[in-house]
């Protein structure tokens, strides 16, 4: 079978360095780097042997036409036919797709004892009922099968350093020997290998490609949820009520003034929820007397969604402060300011100052800025790289403590805004009262559940709870899969 190699003699076992300089058997001090075969000739072949090359690696490429194929690598390429690329190599990447494993049936006896690395994706989530790596492994099982580096778009392949891309390379086999031999193979190529364990986890594996924000699903339906609410609420409040009434056309006020009440209102329920959650979940423990019962499953993906909510509750805070920086600029908002001066000088009033109103402003904007900042901190910490920085007595001061003082001022500066239009009756259009008060109703509710937890009483209960303490009906049922170990000690039991 003819062989395409750009390095002449195909057969000889020099292999190149990436420097350009060869090692070969006139080489007596060198030793040659061990060869890496790829079948397939496709974009991410190409970018997985230009990577390869740059570590030092000597590599071969099968192709069904390797003529054709041969053009679009570098000339320090062995391209030819599978059948001699598999001899030449003892790991093998797999860079086809699952409809093409038919042609490795014919390599089957080539590829005895041989690691098999499978790169491929599917085009849905779950699209068969098992992986294409446990798929592959049952059409060769003299084989093994790792799955790997299918998590690594070819663009990030080709680049020496990406800062822009993630490195993890997730890999998973039922052998352990071949797991650690392909990690090591990561490393060299600048990854960083994540062991995912035994070939099972291989359709996780193959599903994160797929996957489009799946912790982002329900915190953002919640978030869209809540912007229609309230925004239908002050539309109806603040828009219809003067049409119908007064035949007043405010509609104008729907691109900006309408959407920057929407944006606290959502953003300060939001950052509500997410404490809400943890007080729950304490509630929980409580009225069972344990840590070791399982929470509600609509609990458990309560507890999941709260970073995701938090972070959502900061973006449409943020929004909300640009939208209140451009409220002068309107050009409704210069006539309403020449009007009002009119109606002064018309008035022959002097001077309109009140104080009252004054120390409102400053004071809410004040605790507006402030709940800010601290959203802000929040935010920054839920980092990956920031919190890998900050060991979990830091974390949980920032996020639980700071997060509590954050909700607690902006139900302040939530307050400061309403002052005393909750106890106006003209304040209640169509029965309905603002839109502040609905939305401070959830936060102050979270608050006075915290001073709650805060009482000696319920903290030191809750503490023991949590310490591992079990005063439960079910804790002879808990303890009886320690089995064997009848006399463990109540703290090794605890551990377990």
């Amino acid at each position: 079978m003819d062989s395409i190699s750009m390095m002449g003699n195909s057969r000889s076992p020099a292999c190149f360095l990436p420097n350009g300089t060869k090692n070969g058997i006139g080489d007596a001090g060198a030793a040659c780097q061990p060869a890496v075969a790829i079948l397939g000739s496709g974009d991410f072949a190409k970018c997985l042997t230009l990577r390869l090359l740059r570590c030092g690696f000597h590599v071969v490429v099968g192709s069904r036409h390797p003529k054709l194929a041969a053009q679009s690598f570098p000339h320090v390429v062995d391209v030819t036919h599978h059948e001699d690329a598999v001899g030449k190599a003892s790991v093998v990447f797999l860079a086809i797709r699952r409809e093409h494993y038919s042609v490795l049936w014919d390599l089957k006896h080539l590829l005895e004892g041989k690691i098999l690395v499978d790169v491929s994706n599917n085009r849905r989530v779950n699209q068969y009922p098992e992986s294409n790596a446990e798929y592959l492994s049952s059409l060769l099982p003299d084989s093994t099968v790792v799955k790997g580096f299918n998590v690594i778009s070819a663009w990030a392949m080709q680049q020496s350093c990406p800062k822009d891309a993630s490195t993890q390379v997730f890999i998973c086999s039922d052998s352990v020997e071949a797991r650690q031999q392909i990690m090591e193979l990561a490393r060299q190529l600048s990854f960083q290998p994540v062991d995912m364990g035994t070939l099972s986890s291989s359709r996780d594996i193959e599903n994160m490609p797929l996957q489009l924000f799946p912790g982002w699903k329900g915190p953002v339906l919640a978030a869209v949820a809540l912007s229609i609410f309230f925004f239908a609420y002050s539309f109806v409040r603040d828009i219809i009520h003067p049409y119908v009434k007064y035949k007043q056309s405010d509609f104008y006020k729907i691109p900006i003034e309408m959407v920057n009440r929407t944006l606290p209102t959502v953003a300060i329920t939001l950052l509500a929820l997410v404490y809400l959650a943890g007080q729950l979940a304490a509630a929980h423990q409580l009225y069972y007397g344990t840590k070791y019962r399982h929470f509600p499953h609509w609990l458990e993906g309560w507890l999941q969604s709260r970073k995701q909510m938090g972070l959502l509750s900061f973006f449409l805070a943020a929004v909300h402060v640009l939208y209140s920086l451009c409220l002068p600029m309107r050009r409704s908002e210069r006539y309403l300011l020449l009007n009002t001066a009119y109606q002064q000088v018309h008035a022959n009033v002097e001077n309109a100052w009140n104080e009252e109103e004054v120390w409102r402003v400053e004071m809410y904007v004040s605790f507006g800025i402030m709940s800010l900042g601290l959203l802000s901190l929040l935010a920054i910490t839920s980092i990956p790289s920031v919190h890998s920085t900050l060991n979990w007595r830091e974390f949980s001061f920032i996020q639980s403590t700071l997060g509590y003082i954050a909700l607690l001022i902006a139900t302040l500066h939530g307050l400061l805004f309403g002052w005393k239009r909750a106890f106006e009756e003209e304040a209640y259009r169509f029965y309905l009262p603002p839109s502040f008060v609905v939305a401070l109703a959830l936060p102050v509710c979270v608050i006075l559940g915290k001073v709650l937890m805060l009482l000696p009483c319920v903290a030191r209960k809750l503490h023991r709870i949590r310490r591992g303490q079990d005063s439960s009906q079910y804790r002879c049922q808990r303890l009886e899969p320690v089995g064997s170990a009848a006399h463990v000690s109540p703290e090794r039991v605890t551990i377990m």
